[in-house]
C-alpha cells in the first residue's frame, strides 16, 4: 500500500503555501497541541475548503457541503451526542441498515469512528467536510442556533447571580468589550460554541454545571481548548489557588470583583489569547 502524502506535502505541492510556512506552523501545531490543518486555517493560511479538498485528497474521500440546510431525523442525531460531535467535529449525515454516512472536519480521528463502528457493528463510509460545515450544522441541528460570525472582541460572563452578572457584563461593555452571559455551566457550554468568545470568566460555585465542570468540558474540545478561563471566587485560599492553577484556570479573581482588576485581567487574557496563533 502506498504511503499516505502528508497534508503539508500536498499544500506545498500545489502552491498554497512554501515549505518554511509548513514548518513554522507544524512547529506551532506541536506547540498548541492542535493539528497542522487546523492551525494553517486558524491562521487563515488555508481557506476551510482547501484543507478539505487537500484532505480528500489525503484520504481518497469525497467532500460533502451545505450541511446545514437539509433535514436530519431525530433518531440519526441521537446516534451521536453533541459532545461527541463537537470534540471530534463530527456530523451524521444518513444511516441505512448498516452504513452510517459520516461527516469529518479531520478524518485523521478514527479512534472514536473506530470504536462507533466496531459496538454498533456499522460500516462507516466518510466524507470529508469543513470545520465551518460541521460548526455550523452541529449548532442549528443540535443546539437550535446558528452560529455567531461576529468578530467582536467577545467575553462570555458566567455568574448565577443577576445582580453581579449585571455588574460585570456593564464594566467590561462599557470599555468596548462584546458581552455574553450565561447564568449556569450548561447554558455557558452552549454559549460557548455558539458564541465563540475569546475570554471566559466563570463563577466557581453554580447549578447544573459549576466552573470546574465547565473548564472540563471546554478542555474536551479542540475548538475551545485554547479559550483563557478566570475563575472568580468568594473563597479562595493557597490550597484552592493552587488547585486552579494547577488545573489550566488562566487566572481567578476574589469577589468582590474591582473594576481594575477585572479590566486588567481581561486584557492579559485577550493578549495570552492572541499569542496563541503568533508564528515564531
Amino acid at each position: 500500500m502506498a504511503q499516505r502524502k502528508k497534508l503539508g506535502e500536498i499544500f506545498v505541492e500545489n502552491g498554497i503555501i512554501t515549505q518554511q510556512t509548513a514548518d513554522r506552523v507544524l512547529a506551532r501545531a506541536q506547540f498548541l497541541g492542535k493539528r497542522f490543518g487546523t492551525v494553517l486555517e486558524d491562521l487563515d493560511l488555508v481557506t476551510g475548503d482547501e484543507l478539505a479538498n487537500a484532505l480528500a485528497v489525503q484520504y481518497g474521500c469525497k467532500v460533502v457541503n451545505n450541511l446545514s440546510s437539509h433535514n436530519y431525523p431525530a433518531e440519526l442525531l441521537e446516534f451521536i451526542p453533541v459532545e461527541v460531535a463537537m470534540q471530534n467535529m463530527l456530523f451524521p449525515l444518513k444511516r441505512e441498515k448498516d452504513r452510517l454516512a459520516l461527516a469529518m472536519a479531520d478524518p485523521t480521528e478514527t479512534k472514536i469512528v473506530g470504536n462507533m463502528a466496531a459496538d454498533n457493528g456499522l460500516v462507516i463510509v466518510p466524507f470529508i467536510a469543513t470545520k465551518k460545515e460541521v460548526y455550523a450544522a452541529i449548532c442549528k441541528h443540535y443546539l437550535g442556533k446558528e452560529v455567531s460570525t461576529r468578530r467582536d472582541r467577545t467575553v462570555l460572563v458566567v455568574e448565577d447571580d443577576k445582580l453581579i452578572r449585571s455588574m460585570l457584563s456593564d464594566t467590561l461593555g462599557k470599555v468596548g468589550y462584546r458581552v455574553v452571559t450565561a447564568q449556569d455551566g450548561m447554558e455557558a457550554y452552549k454559549a460557548v460554541i455558539i458564541e465563540k468568545p475569546q475570554v471566559i470568566i466563570t463563577d466557581k460555585e453554580m447549578p447544573k454545571l459549576d466552573g470546574y465542570g465547565l473548564f472540563d468540558s471546554l478542555k474536551n474540545i479542540p475548538e475551545t481548548r485554547i479559550i483563557p478561563v478566570i475563575l472568580i471566587t468568594s473563597r479562595m485560599n493557597a490550597e484552592e489557588e493552587a488547585k486552579a492553577f494547577d488545573k489550566g484556570f488562566f487566572d481567578f479573581i476574589n469577589k468582590p470583583v474591582k473594576d481594575a482588576t477585572l479590566l486588567t485581567r481581561v486584557k492579559r487574557a485577550f493578549q495570552y489569547y492572541d499569542r496563541q496563533y503568533r508564528l515564531s
